[in-house]
């Protein structure tokens, strides 16, 4: 059965279906009428709705009966009953049938489109709590209607079927680790570990004996033998998390293991033979670090058999509201609580803010709200500052904006829960705004450009190459 995300209108009437349709399609609402009752029950063995809006008296089959097919069928299906101001007795039935809300006939357009939007907005709420009824969170979270999202189902579609080393990247909050546990859970492992680890949060010293195990007295502290991250994930899947961040050395013993599928535990003589699937993910462009020296380029091609880019949030805003309502529907259960929901106007804010954070910062946003706010529906002045304050940013002057914008940006570093040392990153990005500015300020001259920064020319010739900057044309003199 295809579900279909129209909002159904069954009227004889065939100006009241010209209205409506005509309503709704200016508030983006696709729309699918019929003359009777009759003809939309034809159709519902292979569609469903995502509202109806119907008509109590029609030829053959009335309202009602349309009602009570779909509270049997599709209980979850939102029906809006329209009656006359003499039908009480069928507003009363319509309400007992199990109606979301009846209209009565003539009706006020606005009331229409208010009334649609509460009964859209309950069917996203029903879908999304069934999805977490239906299916394990942490894969259902991964939800969403954009192109952008839908592509990324569609990669792991064809890959259900396989084996290969699969690359993830995408900024820090985009989800990669939910798509990892997608991949394996619709893999040939399925039924086999996931084991995750991320390797930058594991310090140097530690990380070969939590990637390989040790051997009882291989270090001072090894009081007994330690199965490694590998051992563990034998016949399933590893998710290494981070990856542009895991030392040299390990890289290379990595490299090996992916190569021969074998490798030693720390203080080990006999060789461990493994058959595990690895998913890697990162937020950096590994390909400027191997162009850097920083990253093994073996390595790289190794694990970028397949390469599945994740979409920023603020590049799939249209799914917000959907991943806003997943989002409520689970805190809700965590504290027992009614879910709330977003407001139209807050909808909007949210569709307008950058989101550096990504996903898990409306996840944070949403936990805030849930635990903070005082009504079912979240209103703009019940949003967190840093939103609320976006468009005003806008206003500021130009020497103000760049420091907000950095304020917030390590705001949000911070409250990520993966979050490490930032301050390496933050230069990296500070330094390569300056150098091309500096730059296209001098119309590519470095000596000139070297000197309004206070460098040296060849300090900015090394960091150009670090930073992988487009050469920009003359260099000069």
């Amino acid at each position: 059965m295809n579900s279909s995300q129209d909002v159904w209108i069954v009227d004889d009437d065939r100006a009241i279906r010209w209205v409506l349709e005509r309503a709704l399609s200016k508030e983006q609402v696709t729309t699918r009428s019929f003359e009777t009752a009759d003809d939309a029950l034809k159709i519902l063995d292979v569609e469903k709705p995502s509202v109806v809006i119907t008509d109590v008296r029609m030829p053959g089959e009335s309202g009602l009966s349309l009602l009570a097919s779909l509270r049997e069928n599709f209980p979850k299906v939102p029906v809006i009953v329209m009656t006359a101001y003499g039908d009480l007795d069928h507003a009363v039935a319509a309400f007992q049938g199990g109606a979301f809300e009846y209209m009565p006939k003539p009706f006020d357009v606005d009331d229409v489109i208010s009334i649609v939007r509460r009964a859209i907005r309950k069917a996203r709420e029903d879908s999304v709590s069934q999805a977490l009824n239906d299916a394990d969170s942490k894969v259902s979270g991964i939800i969403g209607s954009s192109p952008e999202i839908q592509e990324v189902f569609r990669t792991i579609g064809r890959l259900s079927n396989s084996h290969m080393t699969v690359m993830i990247t995408g900024e820090s909050g985009t989800g990669k680790e939910l798509v990892a546990g997608a991949l394996h859970k619709h893999s040939p492992r399925a039924d086999q570990a996931f084991i995750a680890l991320n390797t930058a949060a594991i310090p140097s010293e530690l990380l070969e004996s939590e990637l390989f195990g040790h051997e009882k007295g291989s270090f001072t502290g090894a009081t007994s033998r330690r199965i490694g991250r590998f051992e563990q994930a034998d016949k399933g899947t590893l998710f290494l998390d981070e990856i542009g961040d895991m030392p040299a050395d390990l890289q290379t013993r990595l490299l090996r293991v992916l190569s021969d599928g074998q490798f030693y535990r720390v203080g080990g003589h006999q060789p461990i033979k493994v058959d595990v699937r690895v998913i890697a993910a990162t937020h950096q462009e590994l390909d400027v670090l191997v162009a850097d020296g920083r990253f093994r380029e073996d390595l790289f091609h190794r694990l970028n058999v397949i390469s599945l880019e994740l979409p920023a949030l603020r590049e799939r805003v249209d799914d917000i509201g959907e991943l806003s309502n997943y989002f409520f529907q689970l805190i809700a259960k965590e504290l027992n609580q009614e879910a709330k929901v977003f407001t139209e106007e807050s909808l909007c804010l949210l569709r307008a803010y950058y989101w550096p954070g990504n996903v898990r910062q409306l996840e944070n946003v949403c936990r805030r709200v849930m635990v903070m706010g005082s009504t079912r529906e979240v209103e703009l002045d019940e949003l967190p500052k840093e939103i609320k304050l976006a468009e005003q940013k806008e206003s500021e002057p130009v020497g103000q904006q760049w420091e907000s914008n950095l304020r917030s940006w390590v705001e949000t570093e911070l409250d990520t829960k993966d979050a490490g040392p930032i301050i390496s990153t933050a230069e990296s990005k500070f330094e390569t705004v300056l150098i091309t500015a500096a730059l296209a300020h001098t119309n590519g001259r470095r000596q000139a450009a070297a000197k309004l920064l206070g460098w040296g020319r060849n300090t900015l010739t090394r960091k150009i190459k670090q930073y992988q900057i487009l050469d920009q044309r003359p260099q000069d003199s």
